[in-house]
């Protein structure tokens, strides 16, 4: 693996997305789609970040769920996060669809919150190999 595939590089990938995430939500202009597709970026490059830190190779793919069930055959307690697994519609609708709104918006504040929960668990993890 080259540095950035790696989980400290993954993860600090997953902070750039954590930060812009940060700074759009509070700009109500920036579509849900946008805020949407950082957070499953986020979310994307923590659980990529996670597999590496157990000494594991991820897929490359941006299948959430895929990398949840990785995470869950080597034994890691995914539980809280496996309701993140919503988020990723948002990269398959920003990269290859366009994106119809709902007419439901993001709760931002809520997203926020969710996103820095399983990026600073995983940054806790970095720092305990084979958690």
């Amino acid at each position: 693996m080259g540095k950035v595939e790696g989980a400290p590089g993954m993860l600090a990938l997953a902070k750039g997305d954590l930060e812009a995430l940060r700074a759009m939500g509070e700009i109500p202009s920036i579509a849900d789609r946008i805020v949407g597709f950082h957070a499953q970026q986020a979310i994307e490059k923590s659980l990529k970040a996670w597999i590496a830190s157990l000494g594991l190779v991820y897929p490359f793919t941006h299948n959430l769920i895929m990398l949840f069930s990785q995470l869950e055959e080597a034994g890691a307690d995914i539980e809280r996060f496996l309701p993140l697994a919503r988020y990723g519609s948002f990269a398959v609708q920003f990269r290859y669809d366009q994106f119809q709104e709902t007419g439901d918006s993001l709760d931002r504040a809520a997203v926020i919150r969710e996103v820095t929960d399983v990026v600073e668990h995983v940054e806790r993890l970095i720092g305990r190999p084979g958690t």
